[in-house]
C-alpha cells in the first residue's frame, strides 16, 4: 500500500513538470512573437557619447532665410528681387554706378594698412575701410589717417564675431555702438553710414540693428579670397579678371598676414585705374 502510494506521488509530480514545462515554452514562444510595448531606447540614444559623428554638431545659428521677404518682414516686390544693387537679405552688392569700389576688412593693422595707404594714395584712388572696433581702439592714428586721406568708415563690429548676428538684438546693438564710438574717439565727425557683417554670416537682426543706428549693410560682388593668403599673383588676377562694372571687392588689411594682398595692389590698382574710376563708397551712404 505505502508502494503504491509513493509511486502515484512520482507520477503526479513528473506530469506536473512536463504540463509545467510545456506551458513555459509557449509563453516563451508568445512573447518572442509580440512586440515588448514595455521596451524604450533609453540604451541606444543619437548622443556624442554612443554616436561620437553627433557630438561636435550644433544646431544652425539661424534658420534658412524667406527669400520672399524682406529684412523688416515685408513682401518683397519683384522689382527688389531683380535689382542689381540687392544681395542676401537685402544688403548692397553693388556701387550702383560703373564705379568699382575697393573694400579693406578688419583692420587698422600697424603693418598693413600704412602700405594699402600708401599704394593707394600713390594711384589717386579711394577705398572704403571696414573697421574693427578693438583695432580702432588700438590704433587710433590710423583712423585717422583713413579718413584724412578721403577714405569711407565701414563699422565691421567689435572683434570679428562671426556669430554676432545669431546673438541677441540688444547684445548686437551693443557691439555696434561700441564699435562706432571707438572710431569716432579717433575722428569724432566721421560718417559711419556703413556696416559689413563678418563673413557675411548676415541674419534679419543684425541687418535690422544697423539699419536702425543708421548704417546700411554692406556685401560684395566680388570675392577674391586674399583671407586665405593665396600670394599677390593669385589675388591680383583674381580681382583684374573677376571684376565688373559696379563691383564691391572685398579685400583685407589685417586679421593675419595681409603682405600678399599688400603687395598685389600693386597690379591691381593700375588695371583697375585704367579701365574704372575706382572710388570708396560714399562715406554718407546711398
Amino acid at each position: 500500500m505505502g508502494g503504491n502510494q509513493v509511486g502515484a506521488a512520482r507520477a503526479v509530480g513528473i506530469i506536473t513538470l512536463v504540463v509545467t514545462a510545456v506551458l513555459g515554452s509557449a509563453y516563451l514562444l508568445g512573447r518572442s512573437l509580440v512586440p515588448d510595448a514595455s521596451r524604450t531606447d533609453n540604451v541606444v540614444t543619437a548622443t556624442g557619447v554612443e554616436h561620437p559623428e553627433y557630438a561636435d554638431q550644433s544646431a544652425p545659428i539661424d534658420a534658412e532665410p524667406d527669400a520672399t521677404r524682406a529684412p523688416d518682414g515685408s513682401q518683397r516686390s519683384d522689382e527688389q528681387e531683380q535689382d542689381p544693387n540687392v544681395g542676401p537679405m537685402g544688403t548692397r552688392v553693388s556701387t550702383g554706378t560703373a564705379d568699382v569700389a575697393l573694400t579693406f576688412d578688419d583692420g587698422p593693422h600697424p603693418d598693413y594698412t600704412p602700405q594699402v595707404l600708401a599704394i593707394l594714395r600713390e594711384h589717386h584712388v579711394t577705398a572704403t575701410f571696414c573697421v574693427v572696433g578693438k583695432n580702432a581702439q588700438a590704433y587710433p592714428w590710423l583712423v585717422e589717417q583713413i579718413v584724412a586721406e578721403g577714405h569711407t568708415l565701414c563699422n565691421h563690429s567689435w572683434d570679428h564675431d562671426v556669430a554676432l548676428g545669431a546673438r541677441s538684438a540688444e547684445w548686437i546693438r551693443t557691439d555696434l555702438i561700441r564699435t562706432s564710438e571707438a572710431i569716432r574717439a579717433a575722428v569724432p565727425d566721421a560718417p559711419i553710414a556703413w556696416y559689413r557683417q563678418p563673413g557675411g554670416a548676415w541674419t534679419y537682426s543684425v541687418i535690422s540693428v544697423s539699419r536702425d543706428l543708421g548704417m546700411a549693410p554692406l556685401h560684395w560682388t566680388l570675392d577674391p579670397s586674399d583671407w586665405r593668403a593665396p600670394g599677390a599673383t593669385r589675388i591680383a588676377t583674381s580681382v583684374i579678371n573677376g571684376v565688373r562694372p559696379g563691383s564691391i571687392v572685398l579685400l583685407h588689411d589685417a586679421g593675419g598676414d595681409r603682405q600678399g594682398t599688400v603687395n598685389s595692389l600693386y597690379r591691381i590698382l593700375p588695371d583697375l585705374a585704367g579701365r574704372f574710376d575706382v572710388q570708396a563708397l560714399p562715406p554718407r551712404g546711398l
